[in-house]
């Protein structure tokens, strides 16, 4: 049962965060992304604040702002804007798909700006998720659609992220990083009202529910997330975070009839390709 555990956790996970997904596409059919957004960051950052206190400590102090950890929560607040919007107005598979590709970003990443020696057969692997990319956005092609750039802008900021949660204190627990993370949606809701010029509206009773739902689902795919990480052997339970791409897919299809189309299918299964590879090739390097 132990060797199953990290995996059961992560498909755990990935399912959690369709779900969540899911229901912030429903909530956007009346409510706006940036109330969404805002309603998850005070929900979330109630929830981490919380197990903080249960810790001992303030989930709301002056190390949010400093260093690495304001340039994560910068990081975040993007990737919250860029990602609650993205789902909101883009079909789930085609957000899903382009996320896949987020391995391969922070691998490229961590070669141009951290000085990580990255080798022919991933510059390789990143050279063909970048071209399945080029398949779903389809730049100066009849089937473009701008919109698109709008979770492709999300794979930016998330890289970004992971890009500098090494260099967050080690004597920050998780749960502040993930209290602040969440919170962030506060501010990125409010920049998502000011650019988007939406009002805010009174969700009614079944909203409420679901608001709920949402904050829900994603904070026990963030708990399911981080057991599985710590579970075991990350070798054998990283590769199933492609089981979102699934779900989404699932969802996409039978809850709002979304057909992706051949190219769609075909750049997404580059993509999940490159960066499965990419991450094996990652983990034996780690361990060697």
């Amino acid at each position: 049962m132990s060797s199953v555990r990290g995996p059961i956790l992560m498909v755990a996970a990935m399912a959690g965060f369709a779900i969540e997904d899911a229901f912030i596409k429903t909530l956007a059919l009346r409510i706006p992304a940036g109330e969404i957004a805002i309603a998850l960051g005070l929900i979330g950052g109630l929830v981490f604040g919380l197990m903080v206190r249960r810790e001992g400590g303030r989930l709301m102090n002056l190390r949010a702002l400093k260093g690495a950890v304001l340039w994560r929560n910068l990081f975040e607040t993007g990737a919250v804007m860029t990602m609650v919007l993205g789902v909101a107005i883009v079909p789930l598979s085609v957000v899903s798909s382009i996320l896949q590709a987020v391995p391969l970003t922070v691998t490229l990443g961590a070669a141009l700006f951290l000085g990580e020696s990255v080798g022919w057969r991933r510059w390789s692997a990143i050279l063909v998720g970048f071209v399945g990319v080029l398949m779903i956005v389809r730049p100066g092609m009849a089937g473009f659609d701008v919109l698109v750039l709008i979770p492709l802008l999300a794979v930016v900021f998330l890289t970004g992220r992971d890009l500098v949660t090494p260099s967050v204190p080690r004597d920050i627990s998780t749960f502040k990083i993930s209290g602040w993370g969440f919170l962030t949606g506060v501010p990125g809701g409010l920049m998502l009202l000011a650019i988007t010029g939406d009002a805010p509206v009174m969700p009614n009773a079944l909203e409420a529910v679901l608001m709920l739902g949402t904050a829900v689902s994603g904070i026990l795919a963030y708990a399911a997330l981080v057991l599985a990480t710590r579970a075991g052997n990350l070798g054998a339970t990283t590769p199933f975070r492609y089981a979102r791409l699934v779900f989404a897919m699932i969802i996409g299809v039978t809850l709002f009839g979304e057909r992706p189309d051949a190219m769609t299918l075909a750049g997404a299964g580059l993509i999940v390709v490159a960066g499965f590879y990419t991450l094996m090739r990652n983990l034996r390097l780690r361990e060697r």
